[in-house]
């Protein structure tokens, strides 16, 4: 269905690409995995028409031939894709989006036909079940309704049949119940005859949804193996190009035994959005997970903490440590707590800016010489330690930010979180969208700032996050606590069904 052949790419000096080769059968689910880095997203991008290809380059999609050469003639209506930054206008609602990629309804007259706007974009999104409001801006929207419109977009006009549908990262910030629908779906466009084009960083995924695979490393193919002889361990291997013993995310899960006692967060009575008066204690060295289905509030427990929500809060919050005082909620923001945020392109990151700046930027204060000018060489040692110390890959701190992978940038949002010193880290979807050799760095980063004492908030979607990382975790429900899970009960069939209410 698909075939590219001597696909390369050069950024500068840099080879993004270098003779790749790739082919999607009709009716197959095929995966592409690699390092952050490697040079899947620059394939997609120039399947896209966004970036053009060297000379050389070959592509045909169901036997005809189609330019990689510029956005105007290589894209294709039967290559439909759902990027992972989605390419949505958040200020627009659900309907203006869909509208942006195939034009709105008209009347007789030429009007535009709301109604029928409306009616062809609800019965879209509705395949998902969440219960979008199709005529509300997406800035407020969640992570997942947001990505639920982006393949709602992709799949519009066009179900499936003689083309190909690119998926870069489709549940990064899904939870299991929209993960499983959104596998549906899949395969019901593959069953139709379609090839797909699949990539994640989720082993899990890839073995429960892929017949072949491609890896590709350092923008160079390593292998293409059918998905039926393979195991996780060599897959891993393939993509890592070391052995990787029997090394896995579970390996990171922290012992049951004889945790720490003392507070290092308190808060009471936490209301916002759909929380209805949430509670909770965070110890010193602890690491708290909080979990739940989309809309049941759990997503905004972080952001109220540190005093980032947008709208109204109210509760009460304290450091013990610090002071006996309560602060009330909607001035949480005084408390100086550090967010790792959901979605990192929006919030976590200003892409403008160096990963210099953007590593600094809530650090000037502290970088100001006497005359409160920026201290240019204290910025630079500072950026150089974090750097080394997140291990962060790039060309140097003042390569703009968004010529880093995923991967490195949200090590960079670590950095600047940590680099403040704060007792507690609150941290929403920390591992979207980031491979499984970023992950597990990660992983580590987050053990060891736990080890040295910091209470740690892991609030995520995804179940492997949880169990790899967390003593405890919090399954909110319709705005409360509906379930504590610690110890050996942190199993992902308990956390399914706490969140599902299905116990």
């Amino acid at each position: 269905m698909l075939r590219v052949a001597a696909l390369s790419k050069r950024f500068g000096g840099t080879r993004a690409l270098d003779d790749v080769d790739l082919e999607v059968a009709p009716g197959e689910i095929h995966a592409l995995i690699g390092p952050n880095g490697s040079g899947k997203s620059t394939l997609i991008k120039i399947l896209a028409g966004y970036h053009h290809a060297e000379p050389g380059a070959v592509a045909e999609l169901d036997g005809e031939p189609f330019d990689l050469g510029h956005a105007a003639t290589s894209r294709h209506d039967r290559l439909r894709f759902v990027h992972q930054e989605l390419g949505l206008v958040h200020e627009l609602s659900a309907i203006d989006n869909l509208a942006l990629r195939h034009g709105f309804a008209r009347t007789a007259l030429g009007n535009i036909h709301w109604p029928e706007m409306e009616r062809r974009t609800t019965a879209l999104v509705e395949r998902f079940g969440l219960g979008i409001d199709v005529h509300r801006p997406l800035t407020q929207a969640s992570p997942v309704q947001r990505a639920v419109v982006a393949i709602a977009a992709a799949l519009q006009g066009w179900e499936g049949g003689r083309g190909v549908l690119v998926l870069d990262e489709p549940t990064a910030v899904l939870p299991p119940g929209e993960v499983a629908r959104l596998f549906d779906i899949v395969r019901e466009v593959r069953d139709l005859g379609a090839g797909i084009l699949y990539v994640s960083h989720r082993m899990d995924e890839i073995f429960a949804l892929a017949d072949r695979v491609t890896v590709i490393r350092g923008g160079r193919r390593i292998a293409t193996r059918p998905i039926a002889g393979l195991t996780s361990r060599s897959l891993a291997e393939l993509m890592t190009g070391e052995e990787t013993g029997t090394r896995t995310e579970a390996d990171h899960r922290p012992a049951r035994s004889g945790g720490p006692t003392a507070a290092v967060l308190e808060v009471r009575d936490l209301r916002a959005g759909p929380l209805r008066g949430i509670g909770l204690d965070l110890a010193e060295g602890e690491r708290l997970g909080i979990t739940g289905l989309v809309g049941s509030g759990h997503e905004i427990v972080p952001y109220a903490v540190c005093g980032a929500h947008a709208g109204p809060v109210s509760g009460r919050l304290r450091l013990p440590r610090r002071s006996s005082r309560w602060t009330e909620a909607r001035d949480a923001d005084a408390l100086g707590l550090p967010l790792v945020p959901g979605d990192r392109a929006a919030e976590g990151v200003i892409g403008e800016f160096s990963v210099g700046e953007n590593l600094t930027l809530p650090l000037l204060r502290r970088l100001r010489t006497r005359a409160g000018r920026l201290h240019r060489r204290r910025e630079s040692v500072l950026t150089q330690d974090w750097i080394r110390r997140v291990g962060v890959r790039a060309a140097g701190p003042g390569a703009r930010i968004t010529t880093l992978s995923g991967g490195n940038q949200q090590k960079v949002v670590m950095a600047r979180c940590l680099a403040q010193r704060p007792p507690v880290l609150a941290l929403c979807e920390p591992t979207a969208g980031v491979d499984i050799a970023t992950r597990l760095q990660l992983y580590d980063l987050i053990t060891r700032q736990a080890d040295d004492g910091m209470g740690v908030i892991v609030c995520s979607s995804d179940t492997q996050d949880l169990l790899a990382l967390c003593t405890r975790v919090l399954v909110v429900r319709d705005g409360r606590i509906a379930r504590e899970l610690s110890g050996g009960d942190i199993t992902e069939r308990a956390l399914v069904h706490a969140m599902e209410g299905t116990e």
